[in-house]
């Protein structure tokens, strides 16, 4: 069996605790199933030999999962075969080494891309059973279009039919809804000539996976403004006390660039989303709040047939919200809604597409998963360790083309792994721990304000701005509610995510950079009741302190985010949501934030920056790491240590450039801008 994942650590289950070293264990390779030749014929032999491919498989291990049948063999079913990217060594070093000419996407396919001799197998051998095929621009993605009975046959696989409930969470955050979905129960097999260069097969299983990084303020109290910062604590009189894309756009310097002309015209911003946009949201937000009109075009592409309708189930709130902050920070600039199922297929399929057209001079997202879901999916047999690899190959190709890209880490602090699969393992988001793509985290502006409750009074005060954690709240919600301490803790996990991956290695711009190999952290918790779940030994509970030491330890693998910005829904932003009023809520609400407001608003910001310096910036991670170990660094770091700024875990070391609850820090983007019109 070929090795699906050259780079990462895929194979390997960690187990990971913030007092432990880590220690690993590879996963075996799956058993084959039966050859669909039939009983008494003699399967292929030599290179048209049976092999299993890495893909997604059933989703029985998932919490709570029942089957209740067969897949009904006419099921129309979507799967995407990810075709493994030739050079791939030479390529991945020389985007982590900085680019300074792009290629076309006819040229990165006829550098990078399969051979059409090996992609014609695929095609082949896939109508043998009547599955037709579809093969993307860039000669990496061939998306197969087939029922289930055929998928079964053609990959000796079989599928059933599996209830999974909803997971559970804090109000607020979005949560994926209970769902019946399809799943195999055995990894496909292809013959030995073609699986040797299939990454991933993806679409086998159609459970949606991955969250929305959308957050929403604590709801168990209610805070009145004493006039610090831009707190977004009160809708009595919006919204001038809620952030829009202006105010991010003062608060991190971009608006001197907007006096020069420079708003994102002839440039395209591209958000890559799971769940439909509300029609005319995003254009009667701009109008509400004030926001220059500008001279842009909105377009959407329904990705393998869309999401579907709009819905907050859904998550049509994250893509509302994308749009909205993307464009009206670059009021001049296109934007293209790329959006997908909620599927491993869709949200690669989505990224795949927004290489192989290159319109999209940046991208965002505000979806992902926790690393400790996908090591979880992997050891199980519920997730192909290829999808890791599927993520890499889009941004690696957006990147060589000069596209910037920027991913959501997550909103449940250096303990990511609570928001998808209920454990308090310690985890980041992917795909955010790709190195090819740029990582956005989470800080909190400056405010403060009475807090009061059922139980009392309390103040908050948060006097510059700092990494976002909410352990500055945990006191006040205890004083106001009369919940102990550490309860309130355990009710209140949210924060900027961050850490280290145990999938990714470091990549070359962040070798040498301090900070990026060892930490300093504060354990108010310390996971507990290490129990089975999804296939790992996972803890599910925490011993809580409320005045942790500062502690120590080293950093591996790809260090994220990257950069921060305001993410804390305390000091958050307006939304407008259509679809808030099927729920009986008002289309119109502050208070909320999350990661998946970093994103839109770092690619905003790119395809402003992209049209004062008349040309794409391309990956931001070799430039930015750089630029922050030199005098003049256009970053602000948030330097400092213990409970006063950090993500719940992760803390400060001082005199460090790096750290993992907040990366280089925030940006001066002005000054980013100058920087990056230097840079070449």
């Amino acid at each position: 069996m070929k090795t699906p994942v050259r780079r990462h650590q895929s194979w390997a289950v960690l187990s990971v605790s913030a007092m432990a070293a880590a220690s690993l264990s590879l996963v075996t390779a799956p058993v084959a199933s039966a050859s669909p030749w039939g009983p008494g014929v003699a399967a292929p032999s030599g290179p048209n030999a049976y092999v299993p491919v890495p893909s997604g498989s059933s989703v029985s291990s998932l919490p709570g999962a029942v089957a209740f049948g067969s897949t009904p063999s006419s099921t129309a079913e979507t799967v995407s075969f990810i075709l493994d990217e030739q050079d791939i060594g030479r390529l991945e070093a020389t985007v982590e080494a900085g680019l300074t000419n792009y290629l076309s996407v006819a040229q990165f396919a006829q550098v990078h891309g399969q051979s059409q001799a090996n992609i014609a197998h695929l095609q082949a051998y896939l109508s043998q059973f009547g599955i037709t095929t579809t093969v993307y621009p860039n000669d990496i993605d061939v998306v197969a279009t087939g029922t289930a009975g055929e998928f079964d046959s053609a990959l000796t696989t079989r599928q059933e039919q599996y209830y999974v409930p909803a997971r559970s969470g804090r109000p607020g955050q979005w949560r994926a809804p209970a769902q019946t979905v399809h799943g195999n129960t055995a990894p496909p097999e292809l013959p030995g000539r073609i699986a040797q260069y299939v990454a991933a097969i993806l679409g086998l299983s159609n459970y949606n996976s991955f969250v929305s990084n959308i957050d929403h303020m604590v709801a168990s109290v209610n805070a009145t403004s004493s006039g610090s910062g831009n707190a977004c604590v009160t809708l009595t009189t919006l919204p001038d006390d809620c952030n829009t894309p202006q105010n991010f756009a003062t608060d991190y310097n971009l608006s001197p660039l907007y006096r020069q002309g420079a708003v994102g015209s002839g440039r395209t911003v591209g958000i890559v989303t799971l769940a439909a946009l509300d029609v005319g949201a995003p254009e009667a937000f701009w109008q509400q709040v004030g926001l220059p009109a500008g001279n842009r075009t909105l377009t959407v592409d329904n990705v393998d047939n869309g999401p579907g309708a709009p819905s907050i189930a859904a998550g049509t709130q994250e893509t509302d919200l994308d749009v909205e902050q993307a464009g009206g920070v670059a009021p001049g600039a296109n934007v293209i809604v790329y959006q997908a199922p909620n599927t491993d297929f869709g949200f690669v399929d989505a990224f795949m597409t927004a290489a192989s057209q290159d319109i999209a001079d940046s991208v965002s997202t505000g979806w992902g998963g926790s690393e400790t879901f996908l090591r979880s999916s992997v050891a199980t047999g519920s997730e192909s360790p290829g999808l890791q690899t599927a993520f890499d190959e889009a941004f690696l190709e957006m990147a060589a083309q000069g596209q910037s890209t920027f991913v959501a880490t997550g909103d449940a602090g250096a303990y990511l792994a609570t928001e998808d699969l209920q454990t308090t393992d310690l985890s980041i988001g992917y795909p955010a721990n790709s190195p090819f793509t740029t990582a956005a985290g989470g800080t909190t502006l400056p405010w403060s304000a009475s807090i009061s409750g059922p139980d009392g009074n309390a103040t908050v005060d948060v006097p510059a701005q700092r990494t976002w954690g909410w352990d500055y709240l945990w006191p006040a919600i205890s004083a106001v509610t009369g919940v102990p301490e550490a309860t309130a803790a355990q009710e209140a996990i949210a924060g900027g995510s961050g850490g280290y991956s145990v999938f990714e290695p470091k990549p070359s711009y962040q070798q040498g950079v301090s900070g990026t190999s060892f930490f300093s952290a504060v354990p108010y918790l310390t996971p507990t009741d290490y129990q089975k779940v999804g296939g790992l030994l996972l803890p599910t509970q925490w011993d809580f302190d409320g005045a942790p030491p500062v502690i120590h330890g080293p950093g591996q693998g790809r260090a994220v985010p990257d950069l921060s910005t305001n993410a804390d829904p305390e000091t958050g932003f307006l939304v407008y949501v259509p679809s808030f009023a099927g729920v009986g809520e008002a289309a119109l609400q502050g208070g909320y934030g999350g990661t998946s407001f970093v994103a839109p608003d770092l690619g905003g910001s790119a395809a402003v920056i992209d049209s004062l310096i008349g040309r794409r910036a391309g990956l931001w991670g070799p430039t930015i790491y750089s630029l922050a170990t030199q005098p003049g660094s256009p970053f602000t770091p948030l330097d400092q240590s213990g409970t006063g700024s950090d993500n719940l875990f992760y803390t400060a070391t001082p005199g460090a450039v790096y750290n993992p609850g907040s990366g280089l820090g925030y940006p001066d983007l002005s000054a980013l801008a100058a920087d990056f019109a230097r840079s070449r």
